[in-house]
């Protein structure tokens, strides 16, 4: 079964052909990040606009890579939610489009759980259940599943997102906009040491998040340094940040595992690229016993072949675009 996706929830339009839900045969991925990073953040009037000026380019580029043509695919699908409302419409009119000119069904995906799950494409021996870590721009949360399309939730942040902490900590220090990748290049010169931040609910029994604390402390800490600030000033703050907010990831990831006889642990989203991140989680995964599963960095962040291996799995939920219309779901949820 070919399979053809869009994903366009927020400021990469991303088209992908797979094949039987774990052979990935093209995934393209147009970045906004030049659009958006005047601004300090995603604007979502700009980053439909952009959507709309380069989906039939990013498609038909999808499909010639994959050697493909229409008449070749046997299943669509588009993020269905969450996401900024009108980047959504633009995907899923499109791919509306298309199933009603070629009458190919249609499945409506859910964009956390394709984050879920992108670690797993092409993988045939996973045990479960598995536990999940989606660590993105806007959401932080711990999944237990047991299977592709049952999910418990174990915790999410009570207040910012990991990724936003990361984006706004960057601000504040003047590196602009993705923040994550630019703490993450800066930290690698730091002292992580350097100042001890607070690590939110890392002593509660829980499994929720909370990333505010960290954020308000870097900012106050920011204002009792001297400026101009040396470069290496400003490592070392970036990697004590980088360094507090990866910790709490990891230890409230490995006291779930423990805590729900779980061995396997996968982590998506596109804080799930960052480098401390994956080695941690490893160095943890390997003392504890666990087996870790991460997804190459590109499928880290938004992308349509997880959309389009995850809809394999959705067969039954496709519809004809002659038949029903898919609405979007900006603030569709995971469980």
């Amino acid at each position: 079964m070919n399979i053809f996706a869009i994903e366009s929830s927020c400021d990469e339009t991303s088209a992908s052909v797979v094949k039987d839900g774990k052979h990935i045969l093209s995934n393209v991925i147009a970045s906004q990040d030049d659009l958006h990073g005047p601004f300090g953040g995603v604007v979502p009037e700009l980053a439909s606009r952009r959507h709309i000026e380069i989906i039939d380019k990013v498609a038909a580029e999808a499909l010639k890579s994959a050697s493909m043509t229409w008449d070749n695919i046997d299943l669509l699908a588009v993020t269905q939610g969450p996401g900024l409302v009108g980047s959504l419409i633009i995907g899923i009119s499109f791919i509306q489009g298309v199933s009603y000119r070629y009458n190919i069904p249609v499945a409506g995906i859910n964009h956390l759980e394709a984050h879920l799950t992108a670690g797993l494409i092409g993988k045939t021996d996973v045990q479960l259940p598995v536990l999940g870590l989606i660590v993105s721009g806007g959401h932080t949360m711990l999944i237990k599943m047991d299977d592709m399309r049952h999910y418990a939730k174990i915790g999410t942040t009570l207040d910012d997102a990991v990724g936003e902490a990361f984006d706004k900590v960057a601000m504040m220090m003047g590196l602009g906009y993705p923040g994550g990748p630019r703490i993450s290049a800066l930290a690698q010169s730091g002292n992580p040491k350097f100042v001890k931040f607070p690590q939110g609910l890392i002593r509660s029994p829980s499994f929720d998040f909370s990333f505010s604390g960290v954020k308000t402390a870097v900012l106050y800490h920011l204002k009792s340094e001297d400026h101009p600030m040396p470069e290496k000033r400003k490592a070392d703050i970036a990697a004590s940040f980088q360094y507090c907010a990866v910790s709490v990831l990891v230890k409230k990831t490995m006291r779930a595992a423990e805590c729900f006889k779980i061995n396997t642990i996968t982590a998506g989203g596109g804080v799930s690229r960052n480098p401390l991140l994956r080695e941690q989680l490893k160095y943890y995964c390997d003392k504890y016993g666990y087996r870790l599963i991460l997804s190459d960095p590109e499928l880290c962040t938004d992308n349509a072949a997880m959309i389009a291996a995850l809809a394999y799995h959705y067969q039954d939920k496709a519809v004809y675009a002659k038949n029903t219309a898919l609405d979007p779901m900006p603030n569709m949820v995971l469980i």
